[in-house]
């Protein structure tokens, strides 16, 4: 299976840039418990920040446990993934990267997301946050039948 994650970078990087790293390539081959592990216990996902389709409250999701459920809720639907990072901006113990993720859905359908993606780590590597900034309404708008 390709690896579809596309980031013009070096192998040399901070935790934060190796951790959203890991945390794509996880996604793209559909590995969940690895994807978990690289999360710490206390870990917060808001994906998008604010209330959406899959947190109403806009609280986000807390926790190994809320982290599970989101990648049954949300990642665990799309058949393929593609990650585009155009640029990234790593600071302290964060990094911030701008790109597109584009997803497969079933029936045929691609969704091209454009977004600023933040996460911060622990001093241990593991992601405390993960802050995905994007518009559903713009997401929605590149809806297409592809297959």
């Amino acid at each position: 299976m390709s690896i579809d994650v596309c980031w013009d970078t070096s192998a040399e990087q901070p935790p934060a840039r190796r951790a959203a790293w890991n945390s794509m390539n996880a996604v793209v081959r559909g590995a969940k418990d690895e994807w978990l592990a690289l999360f710490a216990p206390d870990a917060v996902i808001e994906d998008p920040v604010g209330p959406s389709m899959f947190d109403q409250e806009g609280k986000g999701h807390h926790g190994h446990d809320g982290i599970s459920a989101f990648w049954d809720l949300t990642i665990a639907k799309v058949e393929r993934f593609e990650f585009v990072i155009r640029d990234s901006f790593a600071a302290g113990d964060e990094v911030a990267n701008y790109g597109t993720i584009t997803t497969f859905l079933p029936g045929g359908y691609r969704v091209d997301t454009d977004g600023v993606f933040v996460y911060r780590v622990g001093a241990d590597g593991l992601v405390k946050s993960m802050r995905a900034f994007w518009e559903t309404e713009r997401a929605m708008a590149t809806a297409r039948q592809v297959g």
